[in-house]
């Protein structure tokens, strides 16, 4: 008896393909999750649990697309807004007094754990106990300020600002006419764009990269579940890497910078632009961006937009009519804490602002330190001592002055209230004689 064997490319091995295809793509996704879950992490994954996280980068497919971004603002600091020192206070009303529409909100260091337990809990927008734990058991200020923002869009949505960032045009204007809101999930700006520094030891993770201090996004954007896995994954890793727990991680400035902060934000950005569009991006489509570019549903803004006035990147004035946000810096203290490789002789590369010819100067100067005799490297470091001292007494001096000048303020303010006071007491006593 003769046997036919149905053909390979036959079109019922094409139909059983075809329905068995959604299990095999299945199959893949957890199997490629289950491939990038630390397995020393605390909490171990249920199937179902892992499910629920690949099924988390595919949010924006599966719900009902969100035509509007949500109109609200957040903000994160160590205080509540009634307590704000004047400067944070000018840079945060900035925002509700040109978006009178928008929700107002500041997540603080009394309330931002109960946020994260009651969004990532089992009633939350998606079950994570190991981001509830992580999150609880972190130190590092600046790594919770920036897990935490990327927590909040993930869950909500909206505008993201730092507390020392001044709102300068109308969140409602910030999609050029161009564009159709309903296309765009997420909205960034160029930071750094100084390509040429790509191969420079110690700039050049940092040369290419998209601005995180202020972005825009609708609820679920695949970036943050991205950015949200990295920095968990990464923790980790770190922390396996010093043998502590993670609440005991030292970090360096650059380790910051990979780990949360701008790096690891366009790390994402890029790996969810490749993901929708099915093509490696490079730095080339940003680079002296002029006009703003969407890629997938991620709106490339150019660096006036989000971080005008650095003096490098071909960033223009807080002038500029694309200029929509002021970085004003005070808040940034959290370098002190992790501090970046000072030369002992030449100090930082970032002082250079990314000056080319500075640039230069400081890499040739340090790699020729090593080859100077003793009393020139003792000569050279001195010198770099008192310029250092110099420049601290004019910043100390600076602060003074400053610290004054607000005091001379306030007493005037005080001043001005009494008399007022005075002149009403005055009245009524008139008129009551």
């Amino acid at each position: 008896m003769h046997l036919k064997t149905p053909s390979i490319s036959g079109g019922r091995f094409r139909k059983q393909s075809k329905r068995a295809a959604p299990v095999y793509i299945a199959c893949a996704l957890l199997l490629l999750l289950y491939t990038q879950i630390d397995h020393f992490e605390r909490f171990q994954h249920t199937p179902g649990e892992v499910l629920k996280r690949v099924l988390a980068y595919q949010q924006p497919m599966l719900r009902a697309q969100d035509t509007k971004f949500p109109k609200k603002i957040w903000q994160t600091w160590k205080t509540d807004p009634l307590e704000f020192e004047q400067r944070e206070s000018e840079r945060a009303r900035t925002w509700p007094q040109k978006n009178p529409g928008h929700r107002y909100e500041v997540l603080t260091d009394n309330n931002d754990l109960d946020y994260v337990e009651t969004h990532f809990g089992r009633d939350g927008v998606v079950y994570r106990p190991d981001i509830i734990e992580t999150y609880r058991t972190l130190n590092a200020t600046i790594i919770k300020a920036d897990l935490l923002r990327y927590l909040v869009m993930y869950a909500e949505g909206g505008v993201y600002a730092d507390i020392d960032v001044e709102n300068l045009r109308a969140v409602n204007t910030w999609i050029p006419p161009q564009f159709n809101e309903s296309d765009v999930d997420l909205v960034i700006s160029v930071e750094i764009d100084e390509p040429a520094f790509v191969n420079h030891t110690i700039l050049g993770q940092k040369s290419q990269s998209f601005c995180q201090w202020t972005f825009m996004t609708k609820p679920r954007h695949p970036v943050m579940m991205r950015l949200i896995e990295h920095v968990l994954h990464w923790l980790n890793e770190v922390a396996q890497k010093q043998a502590v727990p993670i609440s005991d991680i030292k970090l360096n400035f650059d380790e910051v910078i990979t780990g949360t902060g701008p790096s690891a934000f366009t790390t994402a950005v890029l790996a969810e632009m490749a993901a929708q569009t099915h093509r490696r991006l490079y730095w080339d489509t940003f680079h002296a961006l002029t006009q703003p570019v969407l890629v997938g549903n991620i709106l490339v803004l150019t660096v006036d937009s989000f971080a005008a006035g650095q003096g490098h990147s071909n960033s223009l004035s807080h002038d500029s009519p694309n200029a929509l946000v002021k970085h004003h810096y005070h808040a940034s203290l959290w370098p002190s804490r992790h501090p970046r490789y000072s030369h002992p002789a030449y100090g930082m590369v970032e002082e250079c602002n990314w000056e080319p010819a500075c640039v230069w100067n400081w890499t040739e100067n340090t790699a020729a330190f090593d080859g100077l005799s003793f009393d020139d490297k003792v000569k050279l470091i001195k010198e770099k001592e008192q310029i250092d001292k110099e420049r601290y007494d004019a910043e100390v001096a600076e602060d003074e002055a400053a610290a004054k000048e607000e005091n001379e303020r306030l007493q005037a303010e005080l001043k001005a209230q009494y008399l007022g006071v005075g002149v009403c007491l005055i009245f009524q006593g008139e008129e009551m004689t």
